[in-house]
């Protein structure tokens, strides 16, 4: 009973011990009421650098309006904005863990980027794990009538390298990427939405920083002045640590036998589902991708030392399924 007791204090542990980035619920903000007003550990356009920063005005601010059900006090709130600059030009609202960069007043023009810059603490976000996937909460409206405008979340996992979102200049960035995450979104009819994609993995294999974007528009320079996005409650998960909390289902089950870990899935179509296998300290230790309905996958049972692991598997409709197995 000792040892059970210690084992899932264990357990207990790593979960609490996970990474998040830094005032993830928006609830610290500087210079309120100012032009300036920013959340601390993120970045808009009034820290923005570039030849066009003359032009930068204030397109975030703190909000009282949050998410039902959450803990915090304030949410994010930015907008975009028809401006003048010779000729009339449509900014996305934008907030960032990186930096702005406003270089040319053509909205697809390569020199248009966020930039997470690893010798500057107040443009970059440190991280040194690999999270599963990440959720956050919105509440998307766009202005012109149809609504058919979409908002934008990208996260991108890198080493050390002054990573570039988008990246279309740099023709380097791609060998150090870690892992992604893309999530477009439409109006969400004046209601709190909440959304979770994973990461799918690049080459690079150095989880050092992440860089983190919400924009009021998917395109560059897409939408219309007035688009509004309230952010809040965002949240990077590790399936693997998350042992106490497990997703059952009867279309799943995974089990050992003498040779293999087996894994079965039944969908109810066709989809891709990335299957993924963590260790007790939620450490990735196997990933893989099948396009089918009925998953019959097996993993040799060399690939793992004896202990507690958690297979997990995503499908390509954001359906979740995990289990716990012991391997001896």
């Amino acid at each position: 009973m000792l040892f059970t007791g210690l084992f899932l204090l264990g357990i207990t542990q790593v979960s609490q011990a996970q990474t998040q980035i830094n005032n993830s619920g928006f609830e610290d903000w500087e210079n309120v009421g100012s032009a300036t007003e920013e959340p601390l550990e993120w970045n808009s356009f009034k820290t923005a650098s570039g030849s066009l920063i003359a032009f930068a005005s204030q397109q975030i601010k703190r909000s009282s309006v949050v998410r039902p059900g959450s803990s915090g006090s304030y949410s994010c709130l930015i907008w975009s904005k028809a401006i003048n600059i010779g000729v009339v030009i449509v900014a996305n609202g934008n907030v960032t863990t990186g930096q702005i960069n406003m270089g040319s007043s053509t909205a697809t023009d390569p020199s248009n980027y966020n930039i997470t810059h690893t010798s500057q603490p107040a443009f970059s976000e440190p991280l040194g794990v690999l999270p599963d996937s990440i959720s956050f909460w919105v509440r998307f409206k766009p202005s012109n009538a149809s609504g058919t405008d979409s908002g934008r979340m990208r996260a991108v996992i890198h080493d050390t390298y002054d990573y570039r979102d988008p990246n279309t200049s740099d023709v380097n960035a791609a060998s150090h990427l870690v892992a992604e995450a893309t999530k477009h979104f439409a109006t969400t009819n004046d209601q709190w939405v909440r959304y979770s994609t994973p990461f799918y993995s690049g080459p690079a294999s150095s989880p050092d920083y992440i860089l983190v974007t919400f924009t009021t528009n998917k395109l560059q320079g897409g939408g219309s002045g007035g688009d509004s996005l309230y952010i809040d409650d965002m949240s990077l998960i590790y399936n693997g640590a998350g042992i106490s909390n497990i997703d059952k289902s009867e279309n799943f089950f995974a089990y050992t036998d003498a040779n293999n870990l087996n894994i079965n899935l039944v969908l109810d179509k066709p989809t891709t589902s990335e299957i993924a296998v963590y260790n007790i300290f939620g450490q990735l230790v196997y990933k893989t991708q099948i396009n089918a309905q009925t998953i019959k996958h097996q993993i040799g049972m060399d690939q793992f030392n004896s202990g507690i692991y958690i297979v997990s598997v995503i499908t390509g409709d954001n359906q979740r399924y995990s289990q716990k197995i012991s391997v001896k």
